[in-house]
């Protein structure tokens, strides 16, 4: 059966092999807790965004509410017109 590379240093140099695992471990976790920081910034400002772009979406459909009623009022008076 294979051993894994730290029993094998923890037989040359028990203390030393621990040691350099957890500095490993402490540099690995320092990564992710910087890594984890800017996911959540960039989540923070993606929210922002679909905020944003959720409010314009809805000013432009009232706006385009708003030109349909106008254009379908336009029509009704050339009808109206036409017809007299």
């Amino acid at each position: 059966m294979p051993r894994s590379i730290l029993a094998v240093m923890n037989e040359a140099n028990p203390k030393s092999a621990v040691e350099l695992e957890l500095k490993r471990l402490e540099k690995r976790l320092e990564d992710l807790i910087v890594t984890v920081s800017h996911i959540k910034e960039e989540n923070r400002a993606l929210r922002q965004r679909q905020d944003t772009l959720t409010s314009e979406r809805a000013t432009l459909l009232q706006k385009n509410e708003q030109v349909r009623a106008r254009v379908e009022a336009m029509i009704g008076r050339l009808k109206s017109m036409e017809q007299a």
